[in-house]
C-alpha cells in the first residue's frame, strides 16, 4: 500500500483542507529564512527579558505597598504591562515574518 492511500489521521485531514482552502485563496507558502528565525529568536528573547523585568519591578512594589486600594492598582498596571509588551512582541515577530523589519 502506497504512503497516499494510507489512512490519515483527523490532524492530516484537517491540514490538508487548510492547505486547499489557502491554495484556492491565493494565500503563498512563503518558509521564513534563518535570518528571520534569529531575528524571531532575538524579538522574543527581548520580550521575555522585559517580562521578567518587569515581573521583578512588580514584585518589588508589592512588596511596598499598603492598602489593598494600593494592591489592586498595583495589579492593573501589571497586567496593563504585560499585556502591552506581549502584544509589541507578537507585533514584531508578525512584522518579521511578513518580511517588514521594525527599527
Amino acid at each position: 500500500m502506497a504512503d497516499q492511500d494510507a489512512p490519515k489521521s483527523a490532524y492530516e485531514l484537517a491540514m490538508a483542507r487548510l492547505r486547499q482552502k489557502d491554495q484556492e485563496e491565493g494565500v503563498v507558502d512563503r518558509p521564513i529564512t534563518d535570518e528571520q528565525r534569529a531575528a524571531i529568536a532575538e524579538a522574543r528573547k527581548v520580550g521575555e527579558a522585559r517580562l521578567a523585568e518587569r515581573e521583578i519591578m512588580h514584585r518589588s512594589q508589592r512588596a511596598r505597598a499598603a492598602d489593598p486600594e494600593a494592591l489592586e492598582k498595583l495589579e492593573q498596571e501589571y497586567r496593563r504591562d504585560r499585556e502591552r509588551i506581549t502584544s509589541e512582541r507578537d507585533r514584531k515577530i508578525e512584522e518579521i515574518r511578513k518580511g517588514r523589519s521594525s527599527p
